[in-house]
């Protein structure tokens, strides 16, 4: 005679869809910024200090109105050579990339992802309804894809 199995009906498993992972994830939060009026001197000191390559500019109200990279800086390195003048003591509104490619803090990090394959951007400013909220580096999007399950791969 066959056996029964006692065990009862078994419960039905809901399947757990992962959340998808976005760019606020994974940023940089606490930002080292610079403003318009200070020194390149400062700046470059700043980064060498904190071992970054580059910041957002706010002007007093908060508001984004630049980016500064060290790529700025050895632009104008070259140039006060070639000319034969200091730069240390000119300022940052001098020097930085006025046009500035944002990022929302909604966006996925696969879409991220491809935003800095068709650009030659090293960072995005992270932006929540026009305020700046972060940072998002080509290095947190690797590290974020090194850290994904393969079932939050999505």
């Amino acid at each position: 005679m066959p056996v029964k199995s006692f065990q009862g009906e078994r419960a039905k498993k809901e399947r757990i869809t992962p959340r998808k992972l976005t760019v606020s994830d994974i940023m940089t939060h606490n930002l080292i910024v610079f403003k318009p009026q200070d020194t390149i001197h400062e700046v470059m000191t700043a980064f060498i200090k904190y071992r970054i390559s580059g910041g957002p500019v706010l002007n007093d109200q908060g508001d984004l109105v630049g980016v500064i990279s060290e790529a700025d800086c050895m632009k104008e390195i070259s140039d006060s050579r070639y000319f034969n003048m200091p730069i240390l003591d000119k300022s940052v509104s001098h020097f930085m990339t006025k046009e500035v490619d944002t990022i929302q803090s909604n966006l996925s990090v696969f879409d991220a992802a491809a935003l800095f394959s068709k650009s030659s951007r090293r960072r995005y400013p992270v932006m929540e309804e026009n305020r700046l909220v972060g940072q998002v580096s080509r290095k947190d999007i690797v590290i974020s894809a090194l850290n994904m399950k393969s079932n939050t791969w999505r």
